[in-house]
C-alpha cells in the first residue's frame, strides 16, 4: 500500500506496521514503537471512546501526514488500525492557492480602486468639457443680479433723500410749506416707478442667486465621487433632473428635450454613479443630432424593475458598430474628442447595479438607449 498502516492492540501496543509505515521513521531503532509515539496522547484515547480519530502531523523535513485512527471493540480490549497518508503535495498545493487567492484579492481590490478612479476621472474630464456651459449657466444669472444691485442702489439713494426731506419737513414749523419740494423730489427721482418696480427687481435677484445655487448644488452632487459605498432609496427622476441641469446648456441651442416620466417607485442604488450613465447618454444624444432634434426621456415601470429610455432623432448607429459602442476605448468622435470610455463606464455601472443596458436603432428616429434597474437590490437592506 501507498499509505503507512499501523495495527495496535486496544491498548496501544504495536502488532503490525506496513513498510510505507516504517518509512516514515527510517532511522528508529524501534519503528513500531516510534510509529506508536507519532500520535497524540488523545489519538488512541478518541478512537476508543468514538471510534475513530484523524488529524494532521507536521513533520521536521516539510511533510505533513494525515493520521486517521480507527478502533474496533471485540471485547477483550480490540485493537486499533492507524493509517498514514501523505498529503504534503495536497496541502503545497493548497498553500499556493491560498497564496494566489490572497494575490487575487489584492489585485481586486486595486482594479477596484483603478475602476472608481476611472469611473471618478471620466466623470470629471466630462464636467471640464461642461465647464464654459456651467459658467453661462451661471454668469447669466449673477449678470442681472448685479445689474439689478446696480439699480436697486440708485432707487436707495433716491428713498433716502426723499426720506431725508420728509423729516425735515417733519422738523419744520411749518411743515405744508415743503410740500412743492417734496412733489419735485418724487417726480425727479420717479419714486412711483421705483415703488412699483421694486418688488419685482428683488424678486429677479432672488430668482437668480436661486439659480446660481441650483447649478452649484446639482454640480456637487454630481462630481461627488461616491466615496460612500451605501446604497439609497432614490427618486430617478431627481437624478435625471439634476443631470440636465447640468449639461442644459450643452443641449439649449440644438435639442428640444421632452420628458415623459412614470411614476417610479425609490430604486435602491448609487445615485453618483446612475447621474454619470444619464450624463454619457445624454450627451451622446446630443452629439449624434447635426443641427436640430429632439432628446426624448421617458420612465416607466415593469413589475419589479423600472426603466429609462433616452431616444435622439439624431443619425443612429451604424449596424455594423451596433455591438462594439460598449468596448472600452471605442469611439466614433474625431481623435482627441472622446476618450471611448464614456459607455464602457455606464455599462459597468448598470451591471453592478444589476441592471441592463440596451440600444437600438429606431428606424428615422435615431437610436434608443433603455437602462433597465431592479427596485430593490439583491441581499442589500433599504436604506
Amino acid at each position: 500500500m501507498d499509505d503507512g498502516v499501523l495495527l495496535c492492540h486496544g491498548d496501544g501496543r504495536p502488532l503490525h506496521a506496513n513498510t510505507a509505515a516504517r518509512a516514515l521513521v527510517p532511522k528508529a531503532s524501534d519503528p513500531l514503537g516510534a510509529l506508536v509515539g507519532l500520535l497524540p496522547l488523545e489519538a488512541l484515547r478518541t478512537a476508543r471512546a468514538e471510534g475513530r480519530w484523524n488529524d494532521d502531523l507536521a513533520f521536521d523535513d516539510g511533510r505533513i501526514v494525515q493520521v486517521r485512527a480507527y478502533h474496533h471493540d471485540n471485547g477483550h480490549g480490540g485493537y486499533c488500525l492507524i493509517v498514514f497518508h501523505d498529503v504534503s503535495e495536497a496541502h503545497a498545493r493548497q498553500q499556493e492557492l491560498q497564496r494566489r487567492h490572497a494575490q487575487l484579492r489584492q489585485t481586486l481590490v486595486r482594479l477596484a480602486g483603478a475602476q472608481e478612479q476611472l469611473v471618478q476621472s471620466e466623470k470629471m474630464a466630462s464636467i471640464g468639457q461642461l465647464a464654459a456651459g456651467v459658467a453661462h449657466e451661471i454668469n447669466n444669472p449673477i449678470g442681472y443680479v448685479h445689474s439689478n444691485l446696480g439699480s436697486l442702489q440708485e432707487y436707495l439713494h433716491s428713498l433716502f433723500s426723499l426720506i431725508e426731506v420728509y423729516e425735515r419737513a417733519l422738523r419744520s414749523p411749518d411743515p405744508k410749506a415743503m410740500l412743492p419740494e417734496i412733489d419735485d423730489l418724487r417726480g425727479r427721482y420717479d419714486i412711483d416707478f421705483i415703488t412699483g418696480d421694486l418688488p419685482q427687481l428683488m424678486s429677479e435677484s432672488r430668482e437668480g442667486i436661486e439659480r446660481v445655487t441650483a447649478i452649484v448644488r446639482n454640480l456637487k452632487d454630481f462630481s461627488y465621487s461616491g466615496r460612500d459605498d451605501s446604497w439609497k432609496s432614490t427618486d430617478l427622476h431627481a437624478g435625471l433632473d439634476s443631470t440636465i441641469n447640468i449639461i442644459w446648456n450643452e443641449l439649449k441651442y440644438k435639442v428640444t428635450l421632452e420628458k415623459h416620466y412614470g411614476k417610479l417607485p425609490l430604486v435602491q442604488c448609487r445615485p453618483s454613479e446612475l447621474n454619470q450613465v444619464f450624463m454619457n447618454i445624454l450627451l451622446n444624444a446630443s452629439h449624434a443630432i447635426d443641427e436640430r432634434g429632439t432628446i426624448t426621456v421617458t420612465t416607466g415601470v415593469d413589475g419589479g424593475e423600472v426603466w429609462v429610455e433616452i431616444q435622439d432623432s439624431g443619425h443612429g448607429i451604424p449596424e455594423e458598430i451596433l455591438q462594439r459602442i460598449f468596448d472600452p476605448f471605442f469611439t466614433t468622435k474625431p481623435v482627441g474628442s472622446g476618450t471611448g470610455l464614456g459607455l464602457s463606464i455606464s455599462y459597468g455601472i448598470v451591471k453592478k447595479h444589476n441592471g441592463r443596458i440596451e440600444v437600438r436603432n429606431v428606424p428615422g428616429a435615431g437610436a434608443c438607449f433603455r437602462i433597465t434597474l431592479p427596485i430593490r437590490q439583491p441581499a442589500i437592506e433599504a436604506v
